[in-house]
């Protein structure tokens, strides 16, 4: 994740977004650098509309949650256990995936 910061603070000062700026950032703050994970942000990055991504992200609608009862409080914790135990993560894909 803090690659992906690295490289907004790099576009946001209108800098390349390559692995070794990045790297570079990471060091400065004593951030431990995964090179594999440099690797695939600098490759979902290279024809990325960075700004496009942003105003997109910022836009999506936000969906807020429903009002419980007091009745139904107490089997809401039941239920989102169960909930959590059955969802299966995806491998994220594609430039997405990064923010």
């Amino acid at each position: 994740m803090e690659s992906i910061y690295a490289a907004l603070l790099l576009n946001k000062a209108n800098k390349k977004i390559t692995e070794a700026n990045i790297e570079k950032i990471l060091k400065a703050v004593d951030v431990t650098v995964d090179k594999a994970q440099l690797t695939k942000v600098v490759a979902g990055l290279k024809e990325a509309d960075i700004e496009t991504i942003i105003s997109s992200a910022a836009a999506a609608p936000v969906m807020a949650a429903p009002v419980a009862s007091s009745t139904s409080a107490k089997a809401a914790p039941k239920k989102k256990k169960k909930e959590k135990e059955e969802e299966v993560e995806e491998e994220p894909t594609g430039i997405g995936s990064l923010f």
